[in-house]
């Protein structure tokens, strides 16, 4: 039997809020039929919580396509984002030196099988798998604890960046400009000059526009997702 309507959209919502990712009404009529849902009731359910802002949703041509709300979800600042890849990346590394250690143990297994009991084998071997098992749990939660930062404020940041790094390119420029006719122009000394007026250069205050402006290029670079 079919659960009631209210239960429908109480199962396909939490189902969309666990999976977290794009879906169509197939995706979720063909792992919701545990539930007994047909995909008519799944759909209707979509469109109502659509319609209610519990979801939302974008149409492509003919198909909706439904995703969680993102705003019911934590996104870490940037501090904690970053401590987040550095525990990641420690714990891949661990998880690495672990399967090495596994794997030299395995070796080491089959030149001692002469020397030790096989209960001892599969002892040592089974507390090695243990460790390592420990580590991926540890890595697959701290994975499921990082919010991707979405494409369009991904993108809205680097637009700002952009403008900001083609702004002081400009009023670099100009100050070079006049600056140079300035200069040009007076009997003192550039350096006592640039002292008198109080003037400093980027260099002056540890500075580098190439280094923020190879940002951008940088950025550029790297592959999506990252």
């Amino acid at each position: 039997m079919a659960p009631k309507s209210d239960n429908t959209e109480a199962i396909v919502l939490k189902f969309v809020n666990e999976q977290n990712k794009p879906l169509n009404t197939q995706n979720a009529a063909d792992a919701l039929q545990k539930f007994n849902l047909k995909k008519t009731a799944v759909q209707k359910a979509l469109d109502s919580l659509a319609d209610a802002g519990k979801i939302t949703f974008k149409e492509y041509g003919k198909q909706k396509i439904y995703i969680a709300r993102q705003d019911q979800f934590e996104i870490p600042n940037s501090e904690e984002l970053a401590l987040m890849k550095e525990e990641n990346a420690k714990l891949q590394e661990q998880l690495q030196e672990k399967k090495k250690t596994i794997s030299d143990v395995e070796s080491e297994i089959k030149s001692l099988q002469s020397n030790l009991t096989l209960e001892e084998i599969q002892e040592k071997d089974a507390k090695l798998r243990k460790e390592v098992k420990e580590m991926e749990e540890k890595l697959i939660k701290l994975r499921e604890g990082i919010t991707l930062v979405r494409p369009e404020d991904k993108k809205a940041v680097e637009d700002m960046y952009a403008d900001k790094i083609n702004q002081w390119r400009k009023r670099k420029r100009m100050f070079r400009d006049i600056w140079d006719t300035v200069t040009e122009n007076s009997p003192k000394d550039v350096k006592e000059l640039k002292e008198e007026l109080g003037i400093e250069y980027d260099e002056d205050v540890d500075l580098s526009f190439q280094a923020y402006s190879d940002l951008i290029q940088h950025g550029k670079k790297r592959p999506r997702g990252q």
